[in-house]
Protein backbone atom coordinates (compact mmCIF):
# COMPACT_ATOMS: atom_id res chain seq x y z
CA UNK A 1 0.00 0.00 0.00
CA UNK A 2 2.77 2.42 0.94
CA UNK A 3 4.54 2.12 -2.41
CA UNK A 4 1.46 1.72 -4.61
CA UNK A 5 1.49 5.36 -5.78
CA UNK A 6 5.12 4.95 -6.84
CA UNK A 7 4.83 1.71 -8.81
CA UNK A 8 4.86 2.40 -12.53
CA UNK A 9 3.67 0.45 -15.55
CA UNK A 10 5.33 -2.92 -16.27
CA UNK A 11 7.33 -1.36 -19.11
CA UNK A 12 8.65 1.47 -16.91
CA UNK A 13 9.38 -0.93 -14.06
CA UNK A 14 11.42 -3.11 -16.43
CA UNK A 15 13.50 -0.11 -17.47
CA UNK A 16 13.99 0.98 -13.86
CA UNK A 17 15.12 -2.52 -12.92
CA UNK A 18 17.72 -2.43 -15.68
CA UNK A 19 18.82 1.06 -14.63
CA UNK A 20 19.35 -0.10 -11.04
CA UNK A 21 22.38 -2.07 -12.22
CA UNK A 22 23.82 1.00 -13.93
CA UNK A 23 23.11 3.18 -10.89
CA UNK A 24 25.76 1.29 -8.90
CA UNK A 25 28.47 2.72 -11.17
CA UNK A 26 29.37 5.77 -9.04
CA UNK A 27 29.65 3.65 -5.90
CA UNK A 28 31.87 1.10 -7.62
CA UNK A 29 33.99 3.84 -9.15
CA UNK A 30 34.53 5.55 -5.81
CA UNK A 31 35.46 2.24 -4.21
CA UNK A 32 38.17 1.67 -6.82
CA UNK A 33 39.46 5.23 -6.51
CA UNK A 34 39.49 5.10 -2.72
CA UNK A 35 40.93 1.62 -2.26
CA UNK A 36 43.14 1.12 -5.31
CA UNK A 37 44.06 4.33 -7.13
CA UNK A 38 44.41 6.89 -4.32
CA UNK A 39 48.04 7.70 -3.57
CA UNK A 40 48.56 8.62 0.08
CA UNK A 41 51.82 10.31 1.14
CA UNK A 42 54.57 9.32 3.51
CA UNK A 43 54.53 11.14 6.86
CA UNK A 44 56.74 11.18 9.94
CA UNK A 45 55.47 9.28 13.00
CA UNK A 46 56.14 10.10 16.66
CA UNK A 47 59.70 8.77 16.37
CA UNK A 48 60.43 10.90 13.31
CA UNK A 49 60.45 7.84 11.05
CA UNK A 50 58.84 8.16 7.61
CA UNK A 51 55.87 5.81 7.30
CA UNK A 52 53.15 5.28 4.72
CA UNK A 53 49.86 6.99 5.55
CA UNK A 54 46.97 4.54 5.03
CA UNK A 55 43.25 4.48 5.65
CA UNK A 56 43.97 2.01 8.43
CA UNK A 57 46.48 4.10 10.40
CA UNK A 58 44.89 7.49 9.70
CA UNK A 59 42.69 7.56 12.82
CA UNK A 60 45.59 6.21 14.92
CA UNK A 61 47.68 9.19 13.87
CA UNK A 62 44.79 11.59 14.57
CA UNK A 63 44.77 10.24 18.14
CA UNK A 64 48.51 10.83 18.59
CA UNK A 65 49.57 13.08 21.45
CA UNK A 66 52.05 14.73 19.06
CA UNK A 67 50.20 17.58 17.29
CA UNK A 68 52.67 17.66 14.40
CA UNK A 69 51.91 14.00 13.65
CA UNK A 70 48.17 14.72 13.72
CA UNK A 71 48.64 17.69 11.40
CA UNK A 72 50.76 15.72 8.95
CA UNK A 73 48.24 12.86 8.81
CA UNK A 74 45.25 15.16 8.34
CA UNK A 75 46.80 17.39 5.69
CA UNK A 76 48.27 14.34 3.96
CA UNK A 77 44.86 12.70 3.68
CA UNK A 78 43.08 15.87 2.59
CA UNK A 79 45.74 16.71 -0.01
CA UNK A 80 45.37 13.26 -1.58
CA UNK A 81 41.63 13.74 -2.05
CA UNK A 82 42.12 17.36 -3.11
CA UNK A 83 44.21 16.09 -5.99
CA UNK A 84 41.26 13.99 -7.20
CA UNK A 85 38.46 16.40 -6.26
CA UNK A 86 37.27 17.10 -9.81
CA UNK A 87 37.05 13.42 -10.71
CA UNK A 88 35.28 12.57 -7.45
CA UNK A 89 32.91 15.54 -7.85
CA UNK A 90 31.89 14.36 -11.32
CA UNK A 91 31.37 10.86 -9.93
CA UNK A 92 29.31 12.07 -6.96
CA UNK A 93 27.27 14.35 -9.22
CA UNK A 94 26.40 11.29 -11.31
CA UNK A 95 25.22 9.53 -8.15
CA UNK A 96 23.04 12.49 -7.15
CA UNK A 97 21.58 12.83 -10.67
CA UNK A 98 20.78 9.12 -10.61
CA UNK A 99 18.93 9.52 -7.31
CA UNK A 100 16.94 12.44 -8.73
CA UNK A 101 16.11 10.48 -11.90
CA UNK A 102 14.77 7.52 -9.91
CA UNK A 103 12.80 9.78 -7.56
CA UNK A 104 11.13 11.59 -10.44
CA UNK A 105 10.54 8.36 -12.35
CA UNK A 106 8.65 7.05 -9.31
CA UNK A 107 6.83 10.36 -8.82
CA UNK A 108 8.40 11.36 -5.51
CA UNK A 109 8.69 15.11 -4.86
CA UNK A 110 12.43 14.85 -4.13
CA UNK A 111 15.32 12.42 -3.86
CA UNK A 112 15.15 12.71 -0.07
CA UNK A 113 11.45 11.81 -0.05
CA UNK A 114 12.21 8.81 -2.27
CA UNK A 115 14.90 7.60 0.14
CA UNK A 116 12.68 7.95 3.21
CA UNK A 117 9.42 6.77 1.66
CA UNK A 118 9.96 2.99 1.55
CA UNK A 119 10.57 2.96 5.34
CA UNK A 120 7.61 5.29 5.95
CA UNK A 121 9.92 7.83 7.61
CA UNK A 122 8.35 11.31 7.45
CA UNK A 123 10.41 14.19 6.10
CA UNK A 124 9.88 15.83 9.48
CA UNK A 125 12.24 13.25 11.06
CA UNK A 126 15.12 14.37 8.82
CA UNK A 127 14.31 18.08 9.12
CA UNK A 128 13.84 17.92 12.91
CA UNK A 129 17.18 16.15 13.26
CA UNK A 130 19.01 18.93 11.44
CA UNK A 131 17.08 21.74 13.15
CA UNK A 132 17.62 20.30 16.65
CA UNK A 133 21.32 19.80 15.96
CA UNK A 134 21.54 23.49 15.07
CA UNK A 135 19.81 24.37 18.33
CA UNK A 136 22.46 22.53 20.35
CA UNK A 137 25.50 23.77 18.43
CA UNK A 138 26.40 26.17 21.29
CA UNK A 139 26.80 23.10 23.53
CA UNK A 140 29.01 21.40 20.95
CA UNK A 141 31.17 24.52 20.75
CA UNK A 142 31.37 24.62 24.54
CA UNK A 143 32.77 21.09 24.43
CA UNK A 144 35.24 22.10 21.73
CA UNK A 145 36.28 25.11 23.83
CA UNK A 146 37.02 22.71 26.69
CA UNK A 147 38.98 20.49 24.30
CA UNK A 148 41.02 23.51 23.18
CA UNK A 149 41.77 24.58 26.76
CA UNK A 150 42.86 21.12 27.88
CA UNK A 151 45.10 20.48 24.87
CA UNK A 152 46.62 23.96 25.19
CA UNK A 153 47.45 23.30 28.85
CA UNK A 154 49.38 20.20 27.76
CA UNK A 155 51.10 22.15 25.00
CA UNK A 156 49.54 19.76 22.48
CA UNK A 157 48.39 22.31 19.91
CA UNK A 158 50.55 23.30 16.94
CA UNK A 159 50.00 27.06 17.30
CA UNK A 160 47.74 27.42 20.32
CA UNK A 161 44.68 27.04 18.07
CA UNK A 162 42.29 24.10 17.77
CA UNK A 163 42.33 22.59 14.28
CA UNK A 164 40.34 19.82 12.61
CA UNK A 165 43.25 17.45 13.19
CA UNK A 166 42.89 17.99 16.97
CA UNK A 167 39.36 16.61 17.31
CA UNK A 168 40.18 12.93 17.90
CA UNK A 169 43.00 12.97 20.44
CA UNK A 170 41.67 12.26 23.97
CA UNK A 171 41.48 15.47 26.01
CA UNK A 172 41.94 13.68 29.32
CA UNK A 173 45.21 12.12 30.39
CA UNK A 174 45.98 8.60 29.29
CA UNK A 175 44.21 6.07 31.52
CA UNK A 176 45.39 2.48 31.60
CA UNK A 177 41.95 0.88 31.75
CA UNK A 178 42.65 -2.83 31.42
CA UNK A 179 39.82 -5.35 31.56
CA UNK A 180 39.85 -8.95 30.40
CA UNK A 181 37.03 -10.66 28.54
CA UNK A 182 35.37 -12.52 31.48
CA UNK A 183 35.39 -9.34 33.60
CA UNK A 184 33.91 -7.36 30.71
CA UNK A 185 31.10 -9.90 30.38
CA UNK A 186 30.25 -9.46 34.06
CA UNK A 187 30.20 -5.67 33.80
CA UNK A 188 27.92 -5.80 30.76
CA UNK A 189 25.50 -8.18 32.49
CA UNK A 190 25.35 -5.80 35.46
CA UNK A 191 24.83 -2.85 33.12
CA UNK A 192 21.82 -4.42 31.37
CA UNK A 193 20.27 -5.66 34.63
CA UNK A 194 17.61 -2.88 34.46
CA UNK A 195 16.22 -4.67 31.36
CA UNK A 196 15.08 -7.57 33.52
CA UNK A 197 15.83 -11.22 34.14
CA UNK A 198 14.77 -12.55 30.72
CA UNK A 199 17.23 -10.25 28.94
CA UNK A 200 20.08 -10.91 31.39
CA UNK A 201 19.59 -14.69 31.46
CA UNK A 202 19.38 -14.93 27.67
CA UNK A 203 22.54 -12.88 27.19
CA UNK A 204 24.40 -14.73 29.95
CA UNK A 205 23.33 -18.00 28.36
CA UNK A 206 24.61 -16.76 25.01
CA UNK A 207 27.97 -15.82 26.50
CA UNK A 208 28.21 -19.36 27.90
CA UNK A 209 26.92 -21.07 24.75
CA UNK A 210 29.64 -19.90 22.37
CA UNK A 211 27.70 -17.08 20.77
CA UNK A 212 30.95 -15.10 20.65
CA UNK A 213 34.08 -15.83 18.61
CA UNK A 214 36.30 -13.87 20.99
CA UNK A 215 39.95 -13.69 20.05
CA UNK A 216 42.05 -12.68 17.06
CA UNK A 217 43.20 -15.50 14.85
CA UNK A 218 45.16 -15.86 11.64
CA UNK A 219 42.95 -15.22 8.62
CA UNK A 220 40.07 -14.01 10.77
CA UNK A 221 38.09 -11.02 9.58
CA UNK A 222 38.94 -7.80 11.40
CA UNK A 223 36.45 -5.70 13.37
CA UNK A 224 33.37 -6.79 15.30
CA UNK A 225 30.01 -8.01 13.99
CA UNK A 226 26.75 -9.60 15.00
CA UNK A 227 25.28 -12.09 12.56
CA UNK A 228 23.13 -15.20 12.25
CA UNK A 229 19.84 -16.03 10.62
CA UNK A 230 16.29 -17.02 11.49
CA UNK A 231 16.31 -20.36 13.27
CA UNK A 232 19.85 -20.02 14.64
CA UNK A 233 21.24 -18.22 17.68
CA UNK A 234 22.77 -14.82 17.01
CA UNK A 235 26.54 -14.96 16.73
CA UNK A 236 29.11 -12.29 17.49
CA UNK A 237 32.58 -11.87 16.06
CA UNK A 238 35.16 -10.02 18.18
CA UNK A 239 38.90 -9.50 18.01
CA UNK A 240 39.30 -9.00 21.72
CA UNK A 241 41.79 -6.63 23.33
CA UNK A 242 41.79 -5.98 27.09
CA UNK A 243 40.58 -2.38 27.04
CA UNK A 244 37.57 -0.15 27.57
CA UNK A 245 36.81 0.29 23.88
CA UNK A 246 36.47 -3.46 23.39
CA UNK A 247 34.10 -3.72 26.36
CA UNK A 248 31.86 -1.08 24.76
CA UNK A 249 32.13 -2.90 21.43
CA UNK A 250 31.06 -6.17 23.05
CA UNK A 251 28.08 -4.42 24.67
CA UNK A 252 27.21 -2.92 21.28
CA UNK A 253 27.30 -6.24 19.43
CA UNK A 254 25.41 -7.91 22.28
CA UNK A 255 22.68 -5.29 21.76
CA UNK A 256 22.37 -6.30 18.11
CA UNK A 257 22.33 -9.98 19.04
CA UNK A 258 19.67 -9.57 21.72
CA UNK A 259 17.56 -7.56 19.28
CA UNK A 260 17.79 -10.53 16.90
CA UNK A 261 17.09 -13.00 19.73
CA UNK A 262 13.90 -11.25 20.86
CA UNK A 263 12.71 -10.69 17.29
CA UNK A 264 13.20 -14.31 16.20
CA UNK A 265 11.63 -15.58 19.41
CA UNK A 266 8.48 -13.52 18.93
CA UNK A 267 8.02 -13.10 15.17
CA UNK A 268 7.39 -15.49 12.29
CA UNK A 269 9.97 -15.77 9.55
CA UNK A 270 8.39 -13.05 7.39
CA UNK A 271 8.82 -10.48 10.19
CA UNK A 272 11.96 -12.01 11.68
CA UNK A 273 14.35 -9.21 10.79
CA UNK A 274 14.57 -5.45 11.41
CA UNK A 275 15.51 -2.37 9.43
CA UNK A 276 18.77 -0.46 9.50
CA UNK A 277 16.77 2.49 10.86
CA UNK A 278 16.33 0.72 14.21
CA UNK A 279 19.33 -1.63 14.19
CA UNK A 280 21.66 0.85 15.88
CA UNK A 281 19.11 1.71 18.58
CA UNK A 282 19.38 -1.59 20.44
CA UNK A 283 23.16 -1.70 20.22
CA UNK A 284 23.70 1.91 21.28
CA UNK A 285 21.18 1.60 24.12
CA UNK A 286 23.43 -1.11 25.58
CA UNK A 287 26.40 1.26 25.35
CA UNK A 288 24.45 3.97 27.14
CA UNK A 289 23.47 1.56 29.94
CA UNK A 290 27.09 0.39 30.24
CA UNK A 291 28.36 3.98 30.52
CA UNK A 292 25.79 4.71 33.23
CA UNK A 293 26.74 1.58 35.15
CA UNK A 294 30.49 2.18 34.97
CA UNK A 295 30.12 5.79 36.11
CA UNK A 296 27.88 4.73 38.99
CA UNK A 297 30.51 2.37 40.42
CA UNK A 298 33.78 4.05 39.41
CA UNK A 299 35.62 5.82 42.25
CA UNK A 300 38.66 7.16 40.38
CA UNK A 301 38.12 10.68 39.05
CA UNK A 302 40.72 10.03 36.35
CA UNK A 303 38.75 7.07 35.05
CA UNK A 304 35.45 8.96 35.39
CA UNK A 305 36.84 11.77 33.23
CA UNK A 306 37.98 9.17 30.71
CA UNK A 307 34.55 7.51 30.61
CA UNK A 308 32.68 10.80 30.27
CA UNK A 309 35.00 11.95 27.50
CA UNK A 310 34.31 8.61 25.75
CA UNK A 311 30.58 9.39 25.79
CA UNK A 312 31.04 12.99 24.68
CA UNK A 313 33.07 11.79 21.72
CA UNK A 314 30.32 9.32 20.84
CA UNK A 315 27.87 12.23 20.61
CA UNK A 316 30.29 14.44 18.68
CA UNK A 317 31.12 11.81 16.08
CA UNK A 318 27.84 9.88 15.88
CA UNK A 319 25.35 12.70 16.31
CA UNK A 320 26.85 16.03 15.29
CA UNK A 321 29.31 14.84 12.63
CA UNK A 322 26.79 12.49 11.00
CA UNK A 323 24.09 15.18 11.06
CA UNK A 324 26.51 17.55 9.33
CA UNK A 325 26.99 14.85 6.69
CA UNK A 326 23.22 14.36 6.43
CA UNK A 327 22.74 18.09 5.93
CA UNK A 328 25.44 18.10 3.24
CA UNK A 329 23.62 15.34 1.35
CA UNK A 330 20.32 17.21 1.62
CA UNK A 331 21.82 20.50 0.37
CA UNK A 332 23.73 18.84 -2.47
CA UNK A 333 20.61 17.08 -3.72
CA UNK A 334 18.51 20.24 -3.36
CA UNK A 335 21.08 22.19 -5.40
CA UNK A 336 21.05 19.57 -8.15
CA UNK A 337 17.24 19.48 -8.16
CA UNK A 338 17.31 23.23 -8.83
CA UNK A 339 19.57 22.61 -11.82
CA UNK A 340 22.83 23.74 -10.22
CA UNK A 341 26.02 21.99 -11.30
CA UNK A 342 27.69 19.96 -8.54
CA UNK A 343 31.26 20.93 -9.35
CA UNK A 344 34.13 20.35 -6.94
CA UNK A 345 34.01 24.04 -6.01
CA UNK A 346 30.26 23.91 -5.32
CA UNK A 347 30.50 20.79 -3.16
CA UNK A 348 33.50 22.23 -1.29
CA UNK A 349 31.59 25.47 -0.70
CA UNK A 350 28.64 23.59 0.80
CA UNK A 351 30.89 21.49 3.03
CA UNK A 352 33.03 24.41 4.21
CA UNK A 353 29.95 26.49 5.06
CA UNK A 354 28.56 23.61 7.12
CA UNK A 355 31.82 23.17 9.03
CA UNK A 356 31.80 26.87 9.86
CA UNK A 357 28.19 26.62 10.98
CA UNK A 358 28.77 23.61 13.23
CA UNK A 359 32.17 24.45 14.70
CA UNK A 360 31.98 28.24 14.68
CA UNK A 361 35.20 30.08 15.43
CA UNK A 362 36.29 27.54 18.07
CA UNK A 363 38.01 25.41 15.42
CA UNK A 364 40.49 27.41 13.36
CA UNK A 365 39.15 27.86 9.85
CA UNK A 366 41.29 25.71 7.59
CA UNK A 367 40.63 25.39 3.87
CA UNK A 368 41.82 21.78 3.89
CA UNK A 369 38.52 20.62 5.42
CA UNK A 370 36.51 21.83 2.46
CA UNK A 371 37.44 18.72 0.46
CA UNK A 372 36.56 16.19 3.17
CA UNK A 373 33.24 15.48 1.44
CA UNK A 374 35.31 13.71 -1.22
CA UNK A 375 36.50 10.96 1.16
CA UNK A 376 33.17 9.89 2.69
CA UNK A 377 32.13 6.51 1.22
CA UNK A 378 28.71 6.63 2.91
CA UNK A 379 27.64 9.37 0.48
CA UNK A 380 27.29 6.63 -2.14
CA UNK A 381 24.66 4.97 0.07
CA UNK A 382 22.52 8.07 -0.14
CA UNK A 383 20.67 9.43 2.89
CA UNK A 384 22.03 6.68 5.13
CA UNK A 385 24.16 8.57 7.65
CA UNK A 386 21.22 10.32 9.32
CA UNK A 387 20.31 6.92 10.77
CA UNK A 388 23.43 7.01 12.94
CA UNK A 389 22.26 10.28 14.47
CA UNK A 390 18.64 9.18 14.96
CA UNK A 391 19.95 5.89 16.34
CA UNK A 392 22.04 7.44 19.11
CA UNK A 393 19.22 9.89 19.84
CA UNK A 394 16.60 7.16 20.23
CA UNK A 395 18.96 4.88 22.18
CA UNK A 396 19.95 7.63 24.61
CA UNK A 397 16.35 8.69 25.15
CA UNK A 398 15.24 5.08 25.69
CA UNK A 399 18.05 4.30 28.15
CA UNK A 400 17.15 7.43 30.12
CA UNK A 401 13.51 6.28 30.26
CA UNK A 402 14.54 2.79 31.36
CA UNK A 403 16.70 4.12 34.18
CA UNK A 404 14.13 6.69 35.30
CA UNK A 405 10.76 4.94 34.85
CA UNK A 406 11.74 1.32 35.47
CA UNK A 407 9.38 -1.49 34.50
CA UNK A 408 6.91 0.43 32.28
CA UNK A 409 9.78 1.68 30.11
CA UNK A 410 11.42 -1.78 30.15
CA UNK A 411 8.19 -3.41 28.96
CA UNK A 412 7.91 -0.94 26.09
CA UNK A 413 11.54 -1.47 25.13
CA UNK A 414 11.35 -5.28 25.13
CA UNK A 415 8.20 -5.07 22.99
CA UNK A 416 10.21 -2.93 20.55
CA UNK A 417 13.03 -5.51 20.48
CA UNK A 418 10.44 -8.21 19.83
CA UNK A 419 8.76 -6.32 16.99
CA UNK A 420 11.11 -7.22 14.18
CA UNK A 421 9.62 -5.71 11.04
CA UNK A 422 6.02 -6.44 11.98
CA UNK A 423 5.37 -2.68 11.76
CA UNK A 424 7.13 0.35 10.33
CA UNK A 425 10.25 1.24 12.29
CA UNK A 426 8.99 4.70 13.15
CA UNK A 427 5.87 3.13 14.70
CA UNK A 428 7.87 0.56 16.67
CA UNK A 429 9.97 3.34 18.16
CA UNK A 430 6.88 5.36 19.02
CA UNK A 431 5.55 2.33 20.86
CA UNK A 432 8.81 2.17 22.81
CA UNK A 433 8.40 5.80 23.86
CA UNK A 434 10.40 7.72 21.25
CA UNK A 435 8.73 9.83 18.57
CA UNK A 436 11.44 10.92 16.14
CA UNK A 437 8.99 13.03 14.14
CA UNK A 438 9.10 15.42 17.10
CA UNK A 439 12.23 17.24 18.32
CA UNK A 440 11.59 16.11 21.90
CA UNK A 441 13.38 12.75 21.68
CA UNK A 442 16.45 14.32 20.09
CA UNK A 443 16.44 17.11 22.67
CA UNK A 444 16.22 14.50 25.43
CA UNK A 445 19.34 12.79 24.07
CA UNK A 446 21.24 16.05 23.67
CA UNK A 447 20.32 17.01 27.22
CA UNK A 448 22.29 13.90 28.24
CA UNK A 449 25.20 15.20 26.15
CA UNK A 450 24.93 18.52 27.99
CA UNK A 451 24.83 16.73 31.36
CA UNK A 452 27.99 14.77 30.51
CA UNK A 453 29.71 18.02 29.56
CA UNK A 454 28.66 19.61 32.86
CA UNK A 455 30.12 16.64 34.72
CA UNK A 456 33.41 16.71 32.82
CA UNK A 457 33.85 20.45 33.35
CA UNK A 458 33.24 20.01 37.09
CA UNK A 459 35.72 17.12 37.33
CA UNK A 460 38.39 19.10 35.48
CA UNK A 461 37.86 22.13 37.72
CA UNK A 462 38.20 19.89 40.78
CA UNK A 463 41.33 18.23 39.39
CA UNK A 464 42.92 21.64 38.70
CA UNK A 465 42.06 22.77 42.24
CA UNK A 466 43.53 19.60 43.74
CA UNK A 467 46.71 20.04 41.71
CA UNK A 468 47.12 23.65 42.88
CA UNK A 469 46.50 22.63 46.49
CA UNK A 470 49.14 19.91 46.21
CA UNK A 471 51.69 22.31 44.74
CA UNK A 472 50.81 24.98 47.30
Amino acid sequence: MLRRDHVRSPEVEELLAQYSQVSQGPSNTFSMLDNADLKLPMIKNEEGVEVQLTHGNYIVFLQSRNPEVRKAAYLGMMSAFDGMRNTIAANYAAKVKGNIFEARARKYPSALAAALGPDNVPLSVYKNLVATAHEYLPVLRRYLDLRKEELAQRNELVDGKLHMWDLYVPIVGDVDYQIDYPAAQKQILKAVAPLGSEYVQALDGGFNSRWVDVHENKGKRSGAYSSGCYGTPPYMLMNWQDNLENMFTLAHEAGHSMHSWFTRKNQPYVYGDYTIFVAEVASTCNEALLAHHLLSVEKSDDVRRYLINHQLEAFRTTFFRQTLFAEFEMLAHEAAEKGEALTADKLSEIFLDLNRKYYGDVVDDNDAVKVEWARIPHFYNSFYVYKYATGISAATALSAQILKEGQPAVDRYLKFLSGGCSDFSINLLQGAGVDLSSPDAIKSALDVFTSYLDQLEALIVQADADEKATKG
